[in-house]
């Protein structure tokens, strides 16, 4: 979200007739005009009005509260920590103050101040982020005053909406802190989601996206007004109601080629409309204590990532809950970027979705490098080069043969079982080595042989290799070898050895 300035030429180039030159951009402007003089050629003019939705003199004085009511709000709320919206305001604030000086008493009484709005902690109004510079550093006040904001802002929509209205919600954020803050401020205002669609409304080449885990699809939530007579809810039913709401959403999100950060965040909208529905949901064995937002919308994660899972792996949903997190994770991550840089924000989505932190995957588990360790191949020349030019804000998944630890793929201190991708990445080591010895007794040790989940693994890391590369050839004689013992397989491997 910064304004980079390029001392190239003015606006567009005017001899070009290519992409961003002046004949193309008159082009979309013309069109648009043209289209949008079609458009609402027969639509009524709108009532614009400068005013903020915490304010208690403003929308509740017009709308609500015994005055006009209406049918519908859509708003694109301010996304958390993301964008300091008014800081980009100010850069054409000043050229707009002086444009636009004198047009009419609106525009001059809108740009009255030297620069666009910021939070007014006097008036407590203000525009609303998470910005903790604004609170002298403090981050806790910061975060407590966005929340507050947000939910005061929800409870005017509230009461500004008929009894049948809806609110329209445009959100793109990719922090589950920001979805736990939007979600909890709803159901405080009196809000249930329901109805979440995911729509590709940001461009791929904006600004924000070329150096950025942004989304590139916008969700947009729709809620109704909580009935008043709405009891408590108790935590097994709503969780049932969830999987119930999502499952074949998700299968509709699948098939219209939803992917990454994206078909997360897009099956939140329709696991919300089990939890909103009541003002508070409680734990059955534990009726005194609530289920919180941030531990549903763990779940909903969970649930998500087991479906994707459950893709590559031609498997039911159900058979994925048995896969272990680390390589639950790996392989969500080797899907969606293979093992080219991946941005930041997406590594700790998944991580977070798999009950897992970016730091475990950097540190204890080895899976992911970050700074100089983000290294694309096997080649060490390859990844010196990728060392040098490795970005703090992006991680790479570590490739098998760098992952060198003494252990790997041994029982951890406490005895617990190795993930099967340790496993999988330690066998590989073995078989490079000739030594089928080995290779057979660490299969026969793990109990490897006859283990079929192993055997899907293998085959759902066969169709991520790359075709030709040493990993994909390994991996492929594990699995005959596995085959030739009479071991398990994978059922599409077995449909090929059928035939």
């Amino acid at each position: 979200f910064a304004l980079p300035m390029i001392w190239d030429y003015c606006e567009v180039n005017p001899l070009s007739d290519t992409s961003g030159g002046l004949a193309a951009m008159s082009n979309w402007v013309a069109r648009y005009v043209d289209h949008a003089l079609m458009a609402t050629a027969f639509v009524p003019s709108p009532t614009v009005r400068l005013e903020s939705a915490c304010a208690k003199d403003t929308m509740g004085g017009h709308y609500g509260a015994g005055g006009e009511q209406v049918d519908l709000i859509c708003t694109d709320p301010p996304y958390y920590d993301a964008i300091p919206y008014s800081d980009l305001m100010d850069f054409f604030h000043v050229w707009l103050r002086r444009a636009l000086h004198g047009l009419s008493p609106e525009t001059d009484a809108a740009f009255a101040e030297p620069l666009g709005p910021k939070w007014d902690a006097a008036a407590n109004d203000g525009e609303l982020i998470d910005d903790a510079a604004r609170f002298g550093g403090d981050k806790a006040a910061s975060k407590r005053n966005y929340e507050d904001g947000m939910a005061r802002s929800f409870s005017r929509f509230h009461a500004a909406l008929r009894e049948d209205g809806r609110l329209v919600l445009v959100f793109a954020n990719k922090q589950p802190d920001a979805w736990e803050t939007l979600v909890s401020a709803l159901i405080r205002a009196g809000f249930v989601v329901v109805g979440s669609w995911p729509i590709q409304t940001e461009m791929q080449n904006r600004q924000r996206s070329l150096s950025s885990a942004a989304l590139s699809s916008s969700i947009w939530l729709v809620c109704r007004k909580r009935p008043a007579a709405a009891r408590p809810g108790w935590d097994r039913q709503v969780l049932k109601e969830m999987q119930d709401n999502i499952r074949q959403r998700l299968r509709d999100f699948w098939d219209a080629g939803i992917r990454g950060p994206d078909f997360v965040w897009a099956a939140t909208g329709p696991a919300m409309e089990a939890f909103s529905r009541h003002p508070l949901v409680k734990f059955t064995d534990a009726p005194g204590e609530r289920l919180t937002v941030a531990e549903f919308l763990r779940q909903v994660r969970r649930m998500v990532v087991g479906f994707v899972v459950s893709r590559l792996f031609d498997a039911g949903e159900g058979a994925m809950q048995e896969l272990d997190d680390p390589t639950t994770y790996y392989l969500l991550h080797r899907n969606d970027f293979g093992l080219a840089a991946a941005p930041a924000g997406a590594c700790i989505l998944y991580a977070l979705s798999c009950n897992l932190s970016d730091a475990d995957l950097a540190g204890r588990l080895d899976l992911l490098a970050r700074g100089k360790g983000a290294a694309p191949a096997d080649d060490e020349a390859a990844a010196e080069d990728a060392d040098a030019q490795a970005s703090g804000s992006e991680a790479r998944l570590k490739p098998w043969s760098r992952r060198r630890a003494k252990d790997l793929g041994e029982p951890a201190a406490d005895g617990s079982p190795p993930p099967l991708i340790d496993c999988l990445h330690r066998l590989m080591r073995l078989w490079k080595t000739g030594e089928q010895s080995r290779v057979d007794a660490y299969l026969e040790n793990r109990g490897l042989w006859r283990h079929e989940l192993f055997a899907r693994v293998v085959q759902a890391l066969i169709e991520l290799a790359e075709a030709g590369s040493e990993e994909r050839a390994i991996l492929e004689y594990i699995q005959n070898h596995l085959a030739a013992q009479g071991a398990a397989v994978a059922p599409r491997q077995e449909a090929l050895l059928s035939e």
